[in-house]
């Protein structure tokens, strides 16, 4: 028998789980404290419960532990990039980030992705499934306990597109900016996607105060479908009008997300046609020199033609950023996580363990 995930549950679902097993609803706050403030690593750690209930937790219910297989950090900036083992074997990356602001963690939704961006290391190997809210909860959780350090902003940006596991998604920010838990303000976590316009819709309807990052990458669909299938299931246009209804909704600026590839995407006429497409939206534009992966031929635009990218954009009254790299000596950059690391080992271990 498969046992309870508790760690994905909200504190209503923890009290009718305490009722059903015979003990007093109250026992639901302080079980959600213990793992969502204190973040508690075992049912033993929650000392203002009874003996009696922790073993009957143990039996019927999981308190979901990632165990990082790899920890490498950056000679170059600090930054720390964790393989975390999942339960069932599969691996996932995520990101620790130091900032002057604070710290930013970059985790992931899903175990690979199936959406075929040809910049994009994370969905060579395709999708495996999709993360819970526990996992995606738990390389915050674990990447805390490693620094002893707070995490500020969170952008779910890592392996998978979140659109893509919405229902698990939408469990996590609830848990993750709980009053009772983290309490990270929704305005300090990016959900990115690369565009799946009626997830864009659906996300729009929750009204969450949340950026939502857009993966362009190309301004205009011709261009766009070389590099990324979804543009074959979804144009710009549709993209462009789901984004208008999420500013409409939640009155948030949509942030753009645009990787630079050399003499593909950099040149001034794709520039032009970039402010064409966003003049006078509320937006801004990330633009992200493409960071190499072996299997894949793309070049990264130079940094003097992405300072002119960028000053061209902000001639025109469209605000553009350079992202600032972290990480590239350890893999860790923006497309390059994949889920490498002792893969089948770690699998057959969590086989044998059953």
């Amino acid at each position: 028998m498969s046992r309870t995930d508790i760690k994905s549950m909200s504190e209503e679902e923890l009290k009718e789980l305490l009722l059903s097993m015979g003990e007093k609803s109250f026992r639901a706050a302080q079980i959600f404290s213990w793992i969502h403030e204190k973040k508690a690593e075992t049912f033993d750690d929650m000392t203002n419960l009874s003996r009696a209930l922790r073993e009957k937790l143990k039996e019927e219910c999981e308190l979901i532990r990632l165990n990082a297989v790899e920890i490498q950090k950056s000679r170059l900036d600090g930054t720390r990039k964790y393989a975390f083992a999942l339960p069932d074997g599969n691996i996932i990356e995520s990101v620790w980030m130091e900032y002057k602001h604070g710290n930013s963690v970059c985790i992931s939704s899903q175990v690979g992705c199936r959406m075929g961006c040809r910049f994009c290391a994370s969905t060579l190997d395709g999708l495996e499934r999709n993360l819970r809210p526990s996992e995606m909860l738990e390389q915050i959780y674990e990447m805390e306990r490693d620094t002893g350090q707070r995490v500020s902003n969170i952008v779910v940006m890592g392996t998978g597109e979140p659109l893509d596991n919405l229902s698990n998604l939408l469990r996590f920010l609830e848990l993750i900016t709980s009053e009772k838990g983290s309490n990270i303000s929704q305005r300090n976590i990016t959900v990115s996607t690369c565009g799946l316009v009626p997830k864009i819709r659906e996300l729009a309807a929750k009204k969450l105060q949340i950026t939502l990052a857009i993966s362009l990458h190309a301004p205009n669909d011709e261009l766009r479908r070389t590099m990324m299938p979804i543009a074959k299931s979804y144009s710009i246009h549709e993209i462009m009008d789901a984004c208008d209804e999420y500013f409409a909704a939640t009155g948030r600026r949509i942030s753009f997300e645009y990787s630079l590839v050399r003499g593909v995407n950099d040149g001034e006429a794709e520039a032009r046609q970039l402010i064409a497409l966003l003049k006078g939206r509320n937006c801004h534009v990330n633009l992200i020199p493409v960071n190499p992966i072996k299997e894949r031929d793309y070049k990264e635009t130079l940094g003097q033609q992405v300072e002119k990218f960028q000053k061209q954009l902000e001639k025109n009254g469209i605000n553009a950023t350079i992202r600032r790299k972290l990480g590239t000596d350890i893999d860790s950059a923006c497309g390059q996580l994949r889920r490498r690391v002792r893969q089948e080992e770690n699998r057959k271990e969590a086989e044998s363990n059953g």
